[in-house]
C-alpha cells in the first residue's frame, strides 16, 4: 500500500463469498476506509441487500450485508412457513412480487421454476439461504440451506465452523463441507489454503483447528478432519463451489460447472481428498 497513492480510494466493495467478520476487520484496519458487503443471486439480477453509499449510507455491522434495497421485502421463515422474529435464524425468503430485473422463469422450464422458487413457501420467493434479521433490520446471510449438515441428529452450520477456522493465524482461506459418514450421517471436512510462507507442520495446524472448533462450538461439531490444499474451486464471480466438493468427497459423479474459474482445480481437490481417505466411490 505504501507504494501507491490511495488518496482517492474511498470504499472497498466486496462480492462473491459472504464477508465474514474476521476478513472485514482485517481489511478495515488495513485500509482505514469503509468496507462494504452486499448479497444477491444470479436469479435476482441485482443486490437484494446492500449498503447503498450513493443513497443513504448506514453504519457497517460486521457479518451483515446491511439492509434490503428498495424493491425487496426480505423475511425469515421457519420450516413450516411461519414468520420469525428479530434475531431468530431461519430460511430467507422474499415476499412477492419480485421487483423488475429479477428472473421471470427458467429457460424452457416453467414448472421447475415454480417448484424450486415459489412452491416451497407460497407467496414468497425461496432464496435457499439461511440467516436472520436483527432489531435494526440488518440482514445476516449465514449460508446456503444445504450447508447445514446433520451430525448424529444435530443440525450444524458449516458457515459457523468456517468462521472459526478462518481465525487461525496461518489460514488464508477455507471452506467446510459435510461429507457422508455411515455412523453419524454426516461429518464436517475442512479445506484450507495456508498463507504464503507458512512453514509450520501441517499435522500441527490440523490439530490446532480441531481444538479451535471444539473450544468455540463444542464437541458436538465433531470437526476432526482438514485437507490442506493449494487453492479452492470458485466461480468467476468468486463463489466457492462447495456443492461440487461435497460430491467429490462422497465419490459421486458431478458435471463441470460452466461458471468455474479454472477446471484444473477440481483434480487438485480430488487428489488432496484421496490422500485423506475421501473421494472414494461408495458401494
Amino acid at each position: 500500500m505504501k507504494k501507491h497513492d490511495l488518496s482517492d480510494f474511498k470504499y472497498l466493495f466486496l462480492a462473491g463469498e459472504r464477508l465474514d467478520p474476521d476478513t472485514y476487520h482485517w481489511a478495515h484496519n488495513l485500509l482505514k476506509k469503509p468496507v462494504i458487503d452486499h448479497w444477491w443471486q444470479t436469479e435476482t439480477g441485482w443486490p437484494i441487500t446492500a449498503n447503498c453509499m450513493g443513497i443513504e449510507p448506514f453504519p457497517v455491522k460486521p457479518g451483515s450485508s446491511t439492509k434490503p434495497v428498495p424493491g425487496f421485502d426480505v423475511r425469515i421463515l421457519d420450516s413450516s412457513g411461519k414468520c420469525l422474529t428479530s434475531k431468530q435464524e431461519g430460511l430467507v425468503v422474499i415476499k412477492l412480487p419480485l421487483p423488475p430485473g429479477t428472473l421471470p422463469t427458467l429457460w424452457n422450464a416453467d414448472d421447475r421454476f415454480v417448484q424450486s422458487y415459489l412452491s416451497p413457501f407460497p407467496g414468497y420467493y425461496f432464496t435457499s439461504d439461511g440467516g436472520f434479521i436483527d432489531e435494526d433490520s440488518y440482514v445476516y446471510i449465514m449460508g446456503r440451506v444445504d450447508d447445514v449438515i446433520n451430525v448424529a441428529g444435530h443440525r450444524l452450520s458449516t458457515e459457523e465452523m468456517e468462521e472459526v477456522v478462518a481465525t487461525h493465524p496461518d489460514v488464508a482461506e477455507c471452506a467446510v463441507i459435510g461429507v457422508h459418514d455411515s455412523l453419524k450421517g454426516q461429518l464436517p471436512l475442512g479445506l484450507v489454503v495456508l498463507k504464503a510462507g507458512v512453514s509450520k507442520d501441517h499435522d500441527e495446524i490440523k490439530k490446532e483447528l480441531v481444538r479451535m472448533v471444539r473450544n468455540t462450538i463444542g464437541p458436538i461439531a465433531c470437526y476432526k478432519e482438514t485437507c490442506i490444499v493449494a487453492r479452492l474451486p470458485k466461480t468467476r464471480s468468486g463463489k466457492i463451489l462447495r456443492g461440487i466438493m461435497r460430491k467429490i468427497a462422497d465419490g459421486e459423479a458431478y458435471s463441470m460447472p460452466s461458471t468455474i474459474d479454472d477446471p484444473a482445480i477440481l483434480g487438485e481437490i480430488e487428489q488432496a481428498m484421496k490422500l485423506s481417505g475421501y473421494a472414494q466411490k461408495r458401494q
